[in-house]
């Protein structure tokens, strides 16, 4: 069987490599990139960041499987797949460690934000101590947009903080808000509802046509003044002229990515010179996720190789 890689040899952490030491009956070939041209004579295809339309599809000959390294399929055209008899699977984020591992990114975000770390090493390089003045979380509002795996990991650990947790579902039903405590629970029709309440915003949403650009220039003005914005779901989620207009206006205190619009986002960006805390989409990159990840891609792979030596 043989395994396309799409990304380079040392990428997410060094996965390909452990595969290839679980796997040695499987051939794995990484791409060396995220642009692909054919996917002729491979069986089966981790596409990582890699965009997989329908003309790339097309030049599949013997592919059975397509398997995300993570929850991430926005990219893969489902239905030209299904079409093609092709599977197609990801990771839930709350069987692999994952949404733990990207819901401690945030709050990581939510912290540095309110302590304003952007303005620490130029307090300490001027000697001055007690500065800069920081915003406790104890009776702040967070609205999570995105409930799914990680948005309850994300309500599970900050619920420890004193908190008011509110949330936005496809259906608000009153005992997951219970379960979760919630103290309001609504559908993206409400969505100004949790904008105009919340201190932090965080996006945990996957990007689709009904929320991409969720988050752009109408919404932030619905925002609460000085609120923060935190997006651990797709960059598409947030429009970025919006977002750049927002920080630059002061109308949003600050905000925290680690998913962009572009991936990987251009580092001369202006936005970046806002008070923003960036990170290069790792949110899942830890010992604990990674190994999750592994293991259940590991399992798949080796029963499609075992599927495929008993057919042939």
């Amino acid at each position: 069987m043989r395994v396309l890689f799409a990304a380079e040899e040392d990428a997410w952490g060094g996965i390909l490599e452990k595969f290839r030491v679980a796997l040695p009956q499987v051939e794995f070939v990484a791409s060396g990139g995220y642009a692909l041209t054919s996917l002729a004579g491979f069986d089966a295809l981790i596409p990582t960041m890699t965009p997989i339309d329908a003309r790339l599809l097309e030049t599949a000959d013997r592919l059975a499987l397509i398997q995300q390294i993570g929850a991430g399929l926005e990219g893969v055209d489902r239905a030209c797949a299904e079409t093609k008899g092709i599977d197609v699977a990801n990771v839930p984020t709350d069987i692999s460690g994952n949404a733990d591992s990207v819901a401690e990114l945030g709050i990581w975000m939510m912290l540095g934000l309110a302590r304003q770390a952007s303005r620490m090493r130029e307090a300490l390089a001027a000697g001055q101590l007690g500065a800069p003045m920081g915003m406790g979380l104890k009776g702040r509002t967070v609205g999570i947009v995105g409930l799914g795996g990680l948005g309850q990991a994300l309500a599970r650990r900050l619920r420890a903080f004193d908190m008011t947790l509110m949330g936005i579902k496809r259906s608000a039903e009153p005992e997951f808000a219970e379960r979760h405590g919630l103290a309001w629970l609504g559908t993206l029709d409400e969505l100004p509802t949790l904008l105009a309440r919340s201190d932090f915003v965080v996006l945990t949403l996957p990007d689709t046509p009904q929320t991409h650009h969720l988050i752009d220039a109408d919404a932030l003005a619905q925002c609460r003044d000085g609120a923060f914005v935190i997006n651990l779901g797709r960059g598409g989620l947030i429009e970025r002229e919006g977002l750049l207009a927002a920080l630059r206006s002061g109308r949003l205190a600050g905000a925290g990515l680690d998913v962009f619009w572009q991936e990987p986002p251009d580092p001369n960006d202006p936005l970046f010179y806002e008070n923003v805390i960036a990170t290069p989409h790792v949110g899942g990159m830890t010992d604990v996720s990674t190994q999750g990840i592994f293991e259940v891609v590991r399992d798949r792979l080796s029963t499609l190789a075992a599927a495929l030596e008993t057919s042939r």
